[in-house]
């Protein structure tokens, strides 16, 4: 199709380069309704008359396909360009909503189940790591702030979707047929809106190769890689000990936020001060306003500080905070709330500065495939995180315990788990140069391999000169070493 050709994706001369964002976020903002799936939990229960454990399945699935068919097809993304994992994103997500529309409809909840979590799941993957090696190449001085941009919607695209869904389910009724159209809706509208993502991507023209060199003499100290193929960066301990960093952060951030209205109302139950439930849900809007202004504030900091110190950020604070909660939080509930949202927003920074990461340690070349299988590790988390912090407090309520005591040894764990990270973040070095691509990767990864002129290649190669010259002379006591 000559729409999705790739040759047809790249940027005309003159592109704004700021008009990707834009781009990026209406897929972000849109898949990110998954965060809000909890707003149709009780209604389904209800309508449908199945159990806590069953509503909860559909999102969950959701969140294991999102790992998997990012993973598989992470590669085939970076092939065919950005503007065709777009629209497989929106084919996928939106048809997953109408198929639970159907499935509502009729009753059926398997069918709610094969709709939003199998295939809406394959559009979650999809278009969450399409824009991710789009953002970089465009942004080779400020790759963190970049994908935090876009990965911020993701975080915030519950703060649209959830008082939408709301009102939705208040105009049409809680029951199967408000339910159902609440679904078709959602449908047909994000898929209006996904398209104009579609529409506006573009991969950077040969043209941009000279402004990119003026970018790269004044971006912030980084230690970019060589260049890795996706099959290559994962037999490299560097893959393996960052997909630990990002499981061990996602589960600790994650064990809050899928308990967080009960867990503050537990914790205070018996205190002089306890917090109602509506005041719990307020907790809610806070954690996930938290987890959304961090994807952007701490991986545009990433750029400035560095990868590296940025996770130690993430995981030594976050592992004093937890303890911070463990040991003196059902003492303040304003401390409570606050140490628990800056937890959130080490949660959501890194997943936005991880695409950043991989770059420095892999280069640009198929960045996306990388990413796509680090996020499996997401999936993990995401069946780890709630698994921990639900059955501790299930068994502790059995045992006869109550407030902070049920919470205790699911904290002592995600201590554990973060600064096991940390140690893993301590351990990561630059790639052995055996698994460095031959500078002739690199045409692939060039917006416009066909049809260069020999003045065009002339300035890829000078382009990438500087880069790697620039490095060499910007190496710091992070132990980079010189090639």
């Amino acid at each position: 199709m000559g729409f999705l050709a790739r040759e047809r994706q790249v940027a005309p001369p003159g592109w704004n380069r700021w008009l990707v964002p834009p781009a990026a976020l209406a897929i972000h903002l849109s898949i990110g309704q998954a965060y809000a799936w909890s707003v149709f939990k009780t209604p389904l229960e209800k309508s449908l008359g199945i159990t806590g454990t069953q509503s909860a399945l559909p999102f969950q699935l959701g969140i294991v396909m999102l790992g998997l068919s990012a993973a598989v097809l992470g590669t085939t993304v970076e092939r065919r360009g950005p503007r065709w994992a777009m629209l497989m994103s929106l084919i996928a997500f939106c048809s997953g909503l109408l198929i639970s529309a159907a499935g509502v409809w009729a009753g059926q909840y398997w069918v709610v189940v094969l709709g939003y979590g199998l295939v809406g799941g394959i559009g979650l993957g999809i278009g969450y790591i399409s824009p991710v090696s789009t953002l970089i190449k465009w942004f080779p001085d400020r790759p963190g702030m970049a994908t935090g941009i876009a990965i911020m919607g993701f975080g915030g695209g519950a703060l649209i979707a959830s008082p939408w869904s709301t009102s939705m389910l208040t105009a049409f009724g809680a029951t199967t047929s408000g339910i159902g159209k609440a679904f078709l809706v959602h449908g047909i509208v994000y898929a209006v809106f996904m398209s104009v993502g579609v529409l506006l991507i573009r991969l950077p023209s040969p043209e941009f190769t000279a402004e990119k060199v003026a970018l790269l003499k004044d971006r912030p100290k980084a230690n970019v890689g060589f260049n890795v193929s996706a099959n290559n960066a994962i037999k490299t301990p560097q893959f393996w000990l960052l997909w630990v960093v990002l499981c061990f952060n996602v589960t600790a951030g994650i064990g809050i936020l899928e308990k967080a209205a009960p867990m503050l109302v537990d914790f205070f139950k018996e205190s002089s001060t306890p917090v109602a439930a509506t005041a719990a849900t307020g907790f809610v809007a806070l954690l996930s306003a938290a987890n959304m202004a961090g994807r952007f504030v701490w991986s545009s900091t990433s750029d400035i500080v560095g990868r590296k110190n940025i996770y130690r950020l993430y995981l030594g604070v976050g592992a004093l905070l937890y303890l911070v909660l463990l040991t003196v939080g059902s003492t303040s509930t304003p401390l409570f709330v606050i140490a628990a949202m800056v937890i959130l927003s080490f949660y959501g920074a890194g997943f936005a500065t991880v695409p950043a990461y991989l770059r420095d340690l892999f280069g640009t070349y198929q960045v996306g495939a990388i990413h796509g299988r680090l996020l499996t590790a997401w999936s993990v988390a995401g069946v780890l995180g709630p698994l921990i912090v639900n059955a501790i407090a299930d068994a502790g309520k059995k045992a006869g315990h109550t407030g902070p005591d049920l919470y205790a040894t699911s904290f002592y764990i995600m201590i554990a788990l973060l600064v096991v990270g940390f140690i893993a973040n301590e351990l990561i070095r630059p790639v052995d140069p055996k698994f460095h691509e031959p500078e002739v990767a690199d045409e692939t990864d060039r917006p416009s391999p066909k049809g260069d002129d020999d003045a065009t290649v002339t300035k890829w190669n000078e382009a990438e000169a500087a880069d790697v010259a620039e490095t060499a002379e910007k190496e710091d006591a992070e132990g980079v070493v010189k090639k």
